[in-house]
C-alpha cells in the first residue's frame, strides 16, 4: 500500500490519482470514503457532529482501506494526528507531500469547504503536523511551486529508491538505507 500524508493544499488526492494510474493500482481518498459512507460533505459532518467524531470516522474510514486490497491512499490532512492511525501506517509505504503554509494559503485560497482553515492556530497546526508527516514518512517530496505530474514523477523515482535500498542493493547518489528519500527541490 502506497499512502500519500501531507497537509490540506499538498495535492495528495491529484497526485494519488495520477500515481494510481501509473502503477495501474486504484486511488482511494478516504475523505471521499467518509462522505460516501456517511452521505454527507465534511463541512457539515463537522458543523453538526463536530470534529472529534469527525476524526472518529476518519480513523475507521483509514482502518478499512488499509485492511483493503492494493491501492494508492491519500489521507486527509489530520488522520495521522490520532495514534491508531499511525500504527496502521506502519507497514505500509508511506510518502509525505510536503508543502509550505504559504503555498497551503494560495492554493486553498477561497476554499470554503475546508473547516480547518478557520482555526486561529494555522501556522502552529502546519508545524505540529509537518513534523508528524516527517517522522511517518518513507518518502518525501516537496510539492511547492510544482505541478502534479511533476511531483508524481518526483515520487515514482523517490519510491524507486526506496525499493532499491529495502531490497539490500547500494542505493544511488550515497543515500543512506532505511532513510526518508527525498526528491529533488526544484522542479
Amino acid at each position: 500500500m502506497i499512502v500519500l500524508v501531507g497537509f490540506m493544499g499538498a495535492g495528495k488526492s491529484t497526485v494519488g490519482r495520477l500515481l494510481a494510474a501509473q502503477l495501474g493500482l486504484p486511488s482511494t481518498d478516504t475523505d471521499a470514503v467518509i462522505e460516501q459512507c456517511t452521505g454527507r460533505g465534511i463541512p457539515e459532518i463537522f458543523r453538526t457532529d463536530g470534529e472529534p467524531a469527525f476524526r472518529d470516522l476518519e480513523e475507521a474510514a483509514v482502518a478499512d482501506v488499509l485492511a483493503g486490497p492494493q491501492a494508492v491512499v491519500s489521507l486527509g490532512g489530520g488522520a495521522c494526528g490520532r495514534e491508531g492511525t499511525r500504527a496502521r501506517l506502519r507497514g505500509h509505504t508511506v510518502v509525505h507531500l510536503d508543502v509550505s503554509l504559504t503555498q497551503v494559503r494560495e492554493r486553498t485560497r477561497g476554499d470554503t469547504g475546508r473547516p480547518v482553515l478557520q482555526r486561529g492556530d494555522l501556522e502552529q497546526l502546519h508545524a505540529e503536523r509537518r513534523a508528524v508527516f516527517t517522522a511517518l514518512a518513507d518518502v518525501e517530496v516537496l510539492t511547492d511551486g510544482r505541478p502534479a505530474a511533476d511531483v508524481a514523477a518526483a515520487v515514482l523515482g523517490a519510491l524507486a529508491v526506496l525499493d532499491t535500498t529495502r531490497a539490500g542493493t547500494p542505493a544511488p547518489d550515497g543515500a543512506l538505507p532505511g532513510a526518508p528519500q527525498h526528491s529533488p527541490e526544484e522542479p
